[in-house]
């Protein structure tokens, strides 16, 4: 199914701020907003203005920042919570309430009725306010289907912006996002937003088959950061709609992708991850001998993606026991070396020799393929 909508909420100030290593400052998080402002996010959402009086001072003061992103803040769904976002000048307030038999009875011990009741006045004060409502069920995946189309029908009449499936426990798969994401495009007529948790390592892949369901929107963070394993990474989300329809992605700075992760991983004093989409440092690297061989043909061989669009540079590693005459030999080309095929032939076999021992750095290949050069 054609992807007909997307749109990215940035919550890595929000769902971010709950991975564990993260305690961002003022001018962290005003950094962080401005990056992603500069990158064409569309919504950025923060942590509650109930969390802390700094958290509330940290809303208010980005509310009063000119940008071009919409600003949300994520509250409980009761009154007094929207009334206070509401007062702290964001564009619009994300509600979310438990819905599953299992939290509900730990987290507000409400009926399906009353979920509805209190959902519904929420909604209608924060639309009444001007500002947009999305209203979200925690734990939708472990929730009863029925009760969730009861609460989402009540609250698209009620006039909700979007109504949010949230993975909150990361125990979907991408068959039952779409069965579901598919039950509750058939029941409302407003957007719907998808919240995917890491647990299970199918963020990802969930959030891909929720928008082909019709949801419109996906909850991201920098280098996917969150509570627990953290949520839907932001760079392997571009790169998964990039292989998809590009159309969706082409409006986004891509090529800033290893700014953020490198900004964000600096801030929390963590490495970019080895496996990170199009940001981690070997992304583009090639070593075997036959991947090589072809990316030096035809580097869509073994690229479904390509770096220039993020930003990046393609890598081909020659100085290790792997390596194959073709990238040896593309090493001495682009050092002005000429080498016949007998003399390519001999140095290949002399690098994998030494590369027996450990991988040849630079310098020392270089110095090597110097000293086979044709007189």
């Amino acid at each position: 199914m054609s992807i007909t909508s997307f749109r990215i909420i940035d919550s890595t100030l929000r769902e971010g701020e709950q991975f564990a290593l993260a305690h961002f400052t003022v001018d962290e998080k005003l950094a962080i907003a401005a990056a992603l402002d500069r990158f064409g996010v569309d919504y950025m959402e923060l942590t509650s203005p109930l969390a802390s009086p700094q958290s509330e001072s940290d809303l208010r003061r980005l509310a009063g920042t000119e940008r071009r992103f919409r600003l949300l803040t994520h509250v409980r769904c009761n009154l007094d919570d929207a009334r206070l976002a509401v007062d702290t000048g964001v564009d619009g307030v994300d509600v979310l309430i438990a819905t599953s038999s299992r939290l509900r009875p730990v987290s507000h011990g409400m009926s399906i009725d009353e979920i509805i009741e209190v959902g519904t006045a929420v909604v209608g004060e924060i639309r009444g306010a001007g500002r947009e409502a999305r209203f979200s069920t925690e734990d939708s995946f472990r929730s009863d289907p029925d009760d969730l189309v009861r609460i989402y029908r009540a609250i698209d009449h009620a006039g909700v912006d979007r109504v949010g499936l949230a993975d909150t426990v990361g125990v979907a798969t991408p068959s039952q996002v779409h069965d579901l994401v598919s039950l509750v495009r058939r029941n409302v007529g407003c957007d719907i937003e998808f919240h995917a948790h890491d647990d299970t390592g199918c963020a990802v892949a969930n959030a891909l088959a929720a928008l082909e369901a019709g949801a419109t929107h996906v909850d991201t963070t920098i280098l996917g950061i969150g509570e627990r394993n953290g949520i839907v990474p932001l760079s392997a989300m571009m790169a998964r709609l990039v292989t998809v329809q590009p159309e969706l992605v082409e409006h986004y700075r891509l090529d800033m992708l290893p700014e953020l992760d490198a900004m964000l991983a600096e801030m929390l004093g963590v490495a970019v991850p080895f496996n990170a989409a199009v940001t981690a440092p070997t992304a583009f690297h090639h070593k075997a001998g036959m991947h090589t061989k072809a990316v030096l043909l035809d580097p869509g061989a073994y690229e479904v993606l390509d770096p220039a669009q993020f930003g990046r540079e393609r890598s081909i590693l020659a100085g290790h026991r792997l390596a194959g005459r073709h990238a040896i030999g593309d090493r001495a080309s682009s050092l002005g070396v000429r080498l016949d095929d007998a003399r390519l032939r001999s140095l290949t076999a002399e690098v994998k020799r030494r590369g027996d021992d450990g991988p040849l750095d630079v310098a020392t290949l270089d110095a090597l393929i110097v000293s086979w050069a044709q007189p």
